[in-house]
């Protein structure tokens, strides 16, 4: 049997003992084998039944069964407090995070680049990075804040969460939602890549409007685990975030505890390789809203709080064009982060596992080499290969962190430093 479950957003029902998972009913009198039975709900009761998102988890102990949270002070650098200093308008850069220097674990491996939003308003997102050594060994973490899409950059991470074991490398993005616990292990003994924190809507695929039925990410390469729990009665650290800020709690036992669940509000991971892309066959380049593999809508429609987008390898055909990004100015806020290879507008000093962040308004596009290089091009259809950027676009402005701002580059201005001045005819 597969230890995942095809489909975006279904409704799962698995059950890792055979009886374990009620029939019928949600919350009968006595569960099977005295299990506690538990809603783990993503969206508000009443909203329309298509967003309602939410499960049934059968568990051998109650979550509600833990002794009071203090503060946690290991990972000074994740979730920071917010600062209400002015934010200046600058373009940002940085390098990919370093190696640890001593045995450093996920939790211990997060830092936070950029934010928006306060999470007790449920809108807003932000991104950070992560480099770790180590396993998790006795803990496990929970965001209250906002569910957590991984992008790993290098080494595997495998996820043991509340409802299954989700594994995932690099090229391969993973969703662990709200509230739910898991713990991260390094197959390969080490690991670094991003993490996208998503305080708003949830994450879905975005509406296709006239491309039809098919194409971008599609619902059946979406993979979500089956049931595997853990009875282990051991100290085990609980971690949680919540309204930025860390906390700890320690249980007698493995809270991955739950045997049976059913619902459509579970972890998943999706490989970016299956990503159908879409792109021009005739002229111009298209808005980079084409390469959108998830959304999280905002109150406005057709502006998101977050959207995740991918610039994968792909064929470009285009005639008569500037083939790169162009040059723009946008409403929106934009932060990315290269997994692998080159991104195409970014001839130099973009390497995988840095951030780049332009905020509203903020003019960026190609730099010098790189606009040079494709006006230049003779316009043969081209494949880019080797390659996999990612955007986290968002309508709130991003704010750096102390940390971030401290270790910005100097001289990512540069980049647009030196362009010719055209060469207009006088007015006559």
């Amino acid at each position: 049997m597969s230890d995942y479950i095809p489909g975006f957003g279904n409704h799962v029902s698995t059950e890792a003992v055979p009886g374990a998972l009620p029939i019928g009913r949600n919350s009968p009198q006595k569960p099977a084998f005295g299990l506690y039975a538990e809603q783990l709900s993503g969206t508000a009761f009443t909203v329309p039944r298509h967003e309602n998102r939410r499960s049934w988890l059968y568990r051998l102990h109650p979550t509600a069964e833990h002794p009071p949270y203090r503060r946690y002070d290991g990972a000074a650098r994740f979730a920071p407090a917010n600062d209400a200093a002015p934010l200046a308008p600058n373009r940002l850069r940085w390098d990919p995070l370093p190696a640890p220097d001593a045995p450093t674990d996920l939790v211990d491996g997060l830092v936070t680049m950029l934010a928006n939003r306060d999470p007790a308003e449920l809108e807003g997102v932000a991104l950070h990075v992560y480099a770790a050594n180590r396993d998790m060994t006795d803990r496990v973490f929970m965001d209250a804040d906002g569910e957590l899409l991984f992008l790993p950059q290098a080494g595997r991470l495998r996820l043991d969460t509340e409802l299954g074991r989700v594994e995932v490398a690099p090229g391969q993005v993973a969703l662990v939602p709200r509230g739910v616990r898991f713990r991260a292990t390094l197959p390969d003994g080490e690991a670094s890549g991003y993490v996208a924190e998503n305080h708003g809507a949830l994450f879905r695929l975005p509406d296709l409007g006239p491309i039809g039925a098919n194409g971008l990410a599609n619902p059946r390469d979406f993979e979500t685990p089956v049931a595997r729990y853990e009875d282990e009665d051991r100290p085990t650290e609980v971690v949680q975030k919540f309204l930025g800020t860390l906390w700890t709690t320690t249980l007698d036992h493995s809270p991955l505890d739950v045997v049976a669940w059913h619902g459509n509000l579970a972890p998943w991971r999706y490989d970016l390789a299956r990503f159908m892309t879409i792109n021009t066959v005739s002229f111009d380049h298209p808005d980079p809203s084409i390469f959108t593999v998830l959304t999280s809508p905002s109150d406005v429609p057709g502006r998101a709080n977050a959207d995740f987008v991918i610039f994968p390898p792909r064929w470009m055909v285009a005639e008569d064009t500037f083939r790169p990004p162009w040059f723009h100015r946008n409403v929106m806020s934009e932060a990315m982060g290269l997994i692998t290879g080159a991104y195409d507008a970014k001839a130099e000093g973009f390497r995988p596992g840095g951030v780049s962040l332009h905020n509203m308004m903020a003019g960026h596009g190609p730099d010098l080499a790189s606009w040079r290089g494709a006006s230049e091009a003779e316009l043969r259809p081209h494949r880019i290969e080797g390659t996999m950027a990612f955007m986290l676009e968002s309508c709130w402005p991003y704010r750096p962190t102390a940390h971030a701002l401290a270790h910005a580059q100097l001289d990512y201005d540069a980049v647009w430093k030196d362009f010719p001045k055209a060469q207009v005819p006088p007015r006559g």
